[in-house]
């Protein structure tokens, strides 16, 4: 969802793949060939938020700018970064390459240099395992840049459903019919009248046929 808030709008790369059930309000930009993901709110509350080219902000983060006239704390997130789930990232400085794991909060002023990881990656195979790109330096860049590809490309064709409709399973042999519509017990009632009053008749016109014989 996109939101406006108050003269402040979005501004959205065309590039950049944002999920429908994300949420981006105010004063935020939003670089080239980026990944927002499920869930995830990237919101301005009294200062920017920028995210640069090819960043990846995974499901149920949290990114915020924030601030008041007196004092206000921009966030930014540079390019090619991982932004990982359920993560709580407001008014820092974020580095290019950077990669944030799951879970971590990262408060007002913070600053991480590029290529750094919260908290701290000390497993050298640990981006070869999760995201098969080979240790180094930038890896952390590499990775990020090879996942916002491939999600973007997974989630080109998505197309939110307005209403989801489930049939009804087929009745197996022995299994209780499903259950009918009710009647008014009234009309009903009416029916089985006329009914037995039609048998009633052909019955006395029998006993006349054969009276008669």
């Amino acid at each position: 969802m996109i939101v406006s808030s108050g003269t402040k709008k979005p501004k959205i790369h065309s590039s950049a793949y944002v999920a429908p059930t994300a949420i981006i309000s105010g004063d935020v930009t939003v670089g080239a060939d980026c990944a927002v993901l499920h869930g995830a709110v990237i919101v301005s509350e009294g200062a920017p938020v920028t995210l640069g080219r090819e960043t990846v902000v995974m499901e149920n983060a949290v990114l915020k700018g924030s601030g008041g006239s007196a004092l206000a704390f921009p966030l930014v997130v540079g390019d090619r970064c991982i932004v990982g789930p359920h993560s709580y990232v407001v008014g820092a400085t974020i580095g290019n390459g950077c990669f944030i794991a799951g879970g971590s909060r990262i408060s007002n002023g913070a600053k991480l240099e590029d290529g750094k990881s919260v908290p701290p990656v000390t497993d050298k195979g640990f981006f070869e395992d999760v995201f098969n790109v080979e240790a180094g330096k930038d890896a952390a860049a590499r990775a990020a840049q090879t996942y916002a590809k491939f999600l973007r490309k997974a989630h080109a064709q998505d197309k939110p459903l307005d209403e989801h409709r489930t049939a009804a399973p087929p009745r197996r042999s022995g299994e209780e019919p499903p259950p009918t519509q009710v009647a008014e017990v009234d009309k009903v009632v009416d029916v089985m009248m006329l009914e037995l009053e039609e048998m009633e008749h052909r019955r006395q016109e029998a006993i006349k046929r054969q009276k008669g014989k």
